[in-house]
């Protein structure tokens, strides 16, 4: 990665929100292995040396093909000296998983750090104690409404979907850049043009209306504080013993690379690779919906759909 030698001055906003410019900002970016912690990383990282800044970078990626935990630091500021962020000295920290931002939150300024979350969960397999619907599993309980509650500038949001409204969920990571960047106040065109340098050509559209819908998210919500989190997420264990379940899997051929990631991992053996090296849905009536295939492919070419129907007695 190169950056342009000529310094950008850092815009009024952020200056008056910064009482000491030369303090390096701390940005710490979390999530699991797909969802684009490293290209989020990326931006901050070339951002900061557009506008003339030391950088300092650090990165853990080791189990991100397989959904693995991924964090990275990014650090900028006239001068910085470690690449780490240590605890209660994160100015921002955006997870782009439920469970990992909970997990980092000890690293947020207890008084003035922002925490930007999406709330998409995706629950790894040895939190499922049972596939069975409704089943309650070991994951984090914790709702928006509780942990934005206790944080003095907390944001909670549905990213994911924002993007798949959009027409691309690997967008997502881009929602959070959206907001982020009303939070650190820089102008909206720096943003937008390191993004288009680091994405691929063909994404740049995308990517912009991504970007955009997530700093209109963020500017509403700063205007009016009930909109910082969707108050009708509850996640508490829900029972349906009068509902009738069934799951629906769908793989697109054209964006699976042929892993075999979610064949080998299926608990219930639903999938299998076809002579083409294509995972195909080869016992759909055993799948229990419990969206591992889902939430491990590393291409996003699988998704598991819950379909109820309640029946008279409900």
């Amino acid at each position: 990665m190169t950056a342009a030698n000529t310094a950008l001055p850092l815009d009024d906003a952020a200056a008056a929100a910064d009482p000491n410019p030369a303090q390096a900002r701390n940005i710490m970016i979390v999530g699991v292995g797909g969802q684009g912690v490293l290209m989020i990383s990326k931006v901050m990282a070339l951002l900061g040396q557009r506008q003339g800044l030391q950088v300092k970078q650090s990165e853990v990626h080791g189990m991100a093909k397989r959904g693995g935990i991924v964090f990275s630091h990014v650090r900028f500021g006239k001068e910085v000296w470690s690449p780490t962020i240590a605890k209660g000295d994160a100015d921002a920290l955006i997870a782009l998983e439920w469970a990992e931002g909970l997990r980092w939150l000890d690293h947020l300024k207890p008084d003035t750090g922002v925490f930007i979350a999406d709330t998409r969960r995706i629950v790894p397999p040895f939190a499922c104690r049972s596939r069975k619907h409704g089943a309650t599993t070991n994951y984090a309980r914790e709702t928006p409404a509780e942990i934005v509650g206790r944080i003095a500038d907390g944001y909670a949001l549905d990213a994911t979907s924002i993007a798949e409204e959009l027409g691309d969920v690997r967008a997502a990571n881009t929602v959070l850049l959206g907001t982020l960047s009303v939070s650190l106040g820089d102008p909206a065109a720096e943003w937008l043009a390191v993004i288009e340098e680091l994405v691929p050509k063909r994404t740049r559209e995308i990517n912009r209306k991504a970007f955009e819908a997530g700093r209109a998210w963020a500017e509403a919500a700063r205007a009016d504080p009930e909109l910082r989190f969707d108050k009708t997420i509850a996640w508490r264990p829900a029972s349906r013993p009068h509902a009738d379940v069934s799951f629906e899997v769908t793989i697109n051929p054209a964006w699976c690379k042929g892993c075999d990631i979610c064949v080998k991992l299926c608990p219930e053996r639903c999938l299998a690779m076809s002579r083409e090296q294509v995972a195909t849905v080869k016992h759909p009536e055993a799948c229990t919906g419990c969206h591992v295939c889902e939430w491990l492919c590393p291409d996003f070419a699988i998704s598991v759909k819950t379909n109820v129907r309640e029946s008279a007695t409900a």
